[in-house]
């Protein structure tokens, strides 16, 4: 009996030749290869069965989940919505990438790291902009992004100790209820937390390097709990290091470094 691909198996029928292997005369077949039991034949259940559960709560759907959702027959899923991230740059001396600093002035370049590595987890990213050294300027900044309805604010530099360090302080006169402020960490010490009502807040040093770590430490576990994610943290790698560092005094190092494949494999 002639079947197509996909089509159902004869009922009594054990074996299926491939078209390719057939050679056809009029009314008779040749056969080149002699069939055997279960032959490209696809049983029932050969990718899932009634009540195998394959995508559980806390997984990030990818292309390859939603046509498993949909050849399981849901036409619906239950999910989060995308986080709404705030990124308000803080600095007199922050200058546009494309223009020429002045005396005093650097390339601002933290945003672009962030606002790549929020979306890459599936944020919505919201830019603010750089608000100048001055309470007004930054504590509006803040009210934007409570305006915007941001669940997250990250604010970028002021974080420290100095005379134009204001953001926390200006956290705190816009009610932000201060969770930390300083962490053992190199680099990021200055790094601070808190909660403004539902809004969470990172205020990230200016260093770019600082803000980028602890941005991968902190922002990226921040935004996968609130898409309800199961796996918060990134997953550590191991490698050999190239030469021996020295011991931490008192701090988390993170230190800057490239992988290679040695001529081992390792």
């Amino acid at each position: 009996m002639r079947i197509f691909t996909g089509g159902v198996i004869p009922t009594g029928a054990d074996a299926v030749i491939i078209q390719e292997d057939v050679v056809v005369e009029g009314d008779c077949i040749t056969i080149s290869e002699a069939a055997r039991p279960g032959r490209h034949i696809r049983p029932a259940g050969i990718d899932f069965r009634e009540g195998d559960v394959l995508l559980r709560r806390g997984t990030r759907l990818t292309d390859r989940d939603l046509s498993l959702a949909a050849g399981m027959n849901h036409p619906e899923l239950s999910v989060r919505r995308r986080p709404v991230v705030a990124l308000l740059a803080t600095g007199d001396e922050l200058v546009m990438p494309g223009a020429t600093p002045g005396p005093g002035q650097i390339v601002y370049s933290n945003g672009y790291a962030l606002r790549a590595l929020a979306r890459s987890e599936g944020a919505d990213v919201i830019d603010l902009g750089i608000a100048a050294d001055t309470l007004l300027a930054t504590t509006s900044g803040i009210r934007r992004a409570r305006e915007v309805g941001a669940d997250i604010l990250i604010t970028t530099g002021g974080a420290s100790v100095g005379d134009h360090d204001l953001v926390k302080q200006s956290l705190e006169a816009e009610g932000v209820s201060m969770a930390f402020w300083r962490i053992a960490m190199r680099p990021g010490k200055p790094m601070m937390h808190g909660r403004l009502d539902a809004m969470r807040v990172i205020g990230l040093p200016g260093n770019p390097v600082s803000s980028y770590v602890c941005g991968l430490l902190f922002l990226v576990p921040l935004i996968r709990a609130l898409s309800g994610r199961s796996d918060l943290h990134l997953v550590p790698e191991k490698a050999l290091l190239g030469r021996d560092v020295g011991a931490n005094d008192g701090r988390e190092d993170y230190l800057r470094a490239w992988l290679e494949v040695r001529s081992d494999g390792c």
